[in-house]
């Protein structure tokens, strides 16, 4: 820390824990503490963000921006360059079980952005512009994300997925994982910002379903691996097309969640 590094990145703490059935229906949460005994959430972002973990030992890394901690704990994963050319490779390690609550819509609510200009490019923008209550948004999602190392001999691998493998661009996808299993083959018909002026282009592709996230509700919502970079940020920036998802399964599993229905 220091010399403008002042935004830490955290490691799993011992006293995050997973709750049983019970305590999870009765709470409503996941995961959490215990504090003398009695089962309790886990602190919230701006508690965490203003110093209850401090101290502890738990950070991996120190950021410049507040903005960029707050990016890599959407994405679950991330790629830090130091000042002399390295880089460490972070992967999900685990979460508080806070809410997670997107900062982007709650700027289309209160009429700051709108749903055709809203991208991760405008939401930086605004938030570069306005630090201040940008640090108050951040807040509003209670949900944190916790970190771990990972070494990676290949740079060219993309980051580790859910499914323990690390991710394809372009062919890898996040999905429900309540609904869908890992390693279901998905054929994927959609449009994609990826034309030389950001003009919309077809994307149909083989995807393999090899992650998660928090955000992704539903049979037909997923997110694509775009892979990392410029470009990359981009694409996935922008990317907010509707389209059409053909699940592929065994044809004795498909005839017979035909008819349970």
């Amino acid at each position: 820390p220091g010399n403008g590094y002042d935004v830490p990145i955290y490691k799993k703490p011992d006293d995050l824990v997973s709750f049983d059935p019970a305590t999870e229906k009765q709470l409503n949460l996941k995961y959490g503490r215990k504090v003398q005994g009695k089962p309790t959430e886990y602190f919230t972002r701006r508690e965490i963000e203003e110093g209850a973990l401090r101290g502890r030992g738990l950070e991996i890394v120190w950021l410049k921006s507040w903005v960029d901690a707050f990016f890599i704990h959407v994405q679950g994963s991330g790629r830090i360059r130091f000042e002399d050319g390295s880089t460490m490779r972070l992967a999900y390690g685990a979460k508080t079980g806070q809410p997670y609550t997107g900062i982007g819509g709650l700027l289309v609510e209160r009429g700051i952005l709108t749903k055709d200009n809203m991208s991760m490019q405008a939401l930086r923008k605004w938030m570069k512009d306005n630090p201040g209550s940008a640090r108050e948004l951040m807040w509003e999602n209670k949900s944190f994300v916790f970190f771990r190392e990972v070494k990676v001999d290949d740079p060219a691998l993309g980051a580790p997925g859910a499914q323990k493998v690390s991710l394809t661009p372009l062919r890898s996808m996040a999905i429900d994982r309540s609904l869908w299993m890992f390693g279901t083959p998905i054929w994927l018909d959609a449009k994609v910002p990826s034309g030389p002026a950001g003009e919309m282009q077809s994307f149909r592709h083989l995807m393999i379903a090899q992650d998660t996230g928090t955000a992704i509700k539903g049979h037909v919502r997923g997110d694509v691996y775009w892979g990392w970079g410029d470009k990359a940020s981009l694409i996935a920036g922008h990317m907010k097309s509707p389209g059409t998802m053909i699940v592929l399964l065994p044809k004795n599993l498909a005839t017979s969640l035909l008819n349970a229905r």
